[in-house]
């Protein structure tokens, strides 16, 4: 059984490299992943073969990049802090986290979180 770790890299590979078929095995049939979109929060899908076809659209879109920055794994529980560049501008990217949970060696839950591009009133202001 893959550990959570080995989860993570093989899903991370799977954009890096452009390999949607990486994902196949890794994800759990009751799999929920939230993505970032729309704000406050964000589409919410389920199941196997919805979460796959999620992410490998995103796999296969040539004109958008993610990059996983950073992954911490703490037991069935992970963290990767990525940016995703949806265009070819100076500015045409976001920062973000998924907050992912493996069970059995599957994704069974992934939380997606960004900065976002509008203005949003803080307390600082």
């Amino acid at each position: 059984m893959r550990t959570t770790a080995e989860v993570m890299d093989r899903f991370n590979r799977a954009f890096i490299e452009r390999e949607p078929e990486l994902l196949d095995d890794l994800v759990d049939d009751d799999c929920v992943m939230e993505s970032v979109q729309p704000a406050p929060t964000g589409e919410r899908v389920l199941g196997r073969e919805a979460c796959l076809l999620f992410w490998k659209t995103l796999v296969e879109d040539t004109a958008t990049q993610f990059q996983p920055q950073e992954v911490i794994v703490a037991g069935d529980r992970a963290t990767i802090r990525w940016q995703y560049r949806f265009g070819a501008g100076e500015n045409d990217w976001v920062e973000g986290v998924n907050l992912m949970r493996v069970r059995n060696g599957r994704i069974v839950e992934a939380l997606g979180y960004s900065k976002t591009t509008g203005s949003v009133p803080l307390a600082t202001d």
